[in-house]
């Protein structure tokens, strides 16, 4: 095998790791959601904040046994209803910041794409196959600027939901006229749009350097 082949591959590798590590370590209730961390939490950022987690952690640990449609309503009510939408020049002094979800709650506010990013690992712990589920970059039409929504495909060739932080009810992408798709990834894949459906696969997700960064930034620190 060429060296060039065997590189692409070994780098590939690398990213599954990476993702399979931030699930598991950044998320998993009973491995950093402790006493510890809640004391941490409580103490940089206050009572508020440490509540969030508590019930960030009951909602994961309480919702592995329901039916998927229950985890996506549970799941985007949860973080529309207790996180404040704040740009991330105000919140981060950043034109743009891709927080972890830890981050996300701590601070208790967050843009379009921490309310997408933080559905998509609740919902991937919760158990829900992270192929069905893809963080989708799109513009905003009634805005007319970028935003970002999470959506959910219930088999590859079906019409996905959008979660939304603009407009909280969970409906098809095809009820979503004010929303132009641009492009979407996942743990495992980049897809181009391609109107409301799965888009043209293009390559894998580590090509975006702001995911890259999310993901070796969750691995170091919860927030």
């Amino acid at each position: 095998m060429p060296a060039a082949n065997k590189r692409a591959l070994n780098a590939a590798g690398i990213a599954l790791i990476v993702f399979s590590l931030c699930c598991g370590m950044v998320l998993a209730a009973g491995l950093l959601i402790d006493q510890s961390l809640l004391d941490k939490v409580e103490k940089k950022y206050g009572s508020a904040a440490k509540q969030r987690f508590v019930d960030w952690q009951s909602l994961i640990e309480n919702g592995k046994s329901w039916p998927e449609a229950e985890k996506l309503a549970r799941v985007n009510d949860f973080f529309n209803g207790n996180v404040e939408f704040v740009d991330d020049i105000i919140l981060w002094q950043k034109t743009d910041y891709w927080a972890a979800p830890t981050e996300f709650l701590a601070k208790g506010a967050g843009d379009c794409e921490d309310y997408s990013i933080a559905k998509y690992f609740t919902l991937v712990e919760m158990g829900v196959d992270e192929s069905k589920l893809r963080i989708t970059y799109v513009k905003a039409l009634e805005l007319n600027q970028a935003h970002m929504v999470l959506t959910y495909f219930d088999s590859p060739r079906a019409v996905p939901l959008v979660l939304d932080n603009l407009k909280p009810g969970i409906v098809a992408a095809t009820q979503r006229r004010d929303l132009q798709p641009v492009y979407s990834f996942n743990g495992t894949g980049l897809w181009l749009a391609k109107s409301k459906g799965s888009g043209q696969h293009v390559g894998g997700s580590d090509r975006l350097s702001m995911w890259t960064e999310l993901k070796l930034r969750m691995l170091e620190s919860p927030f």
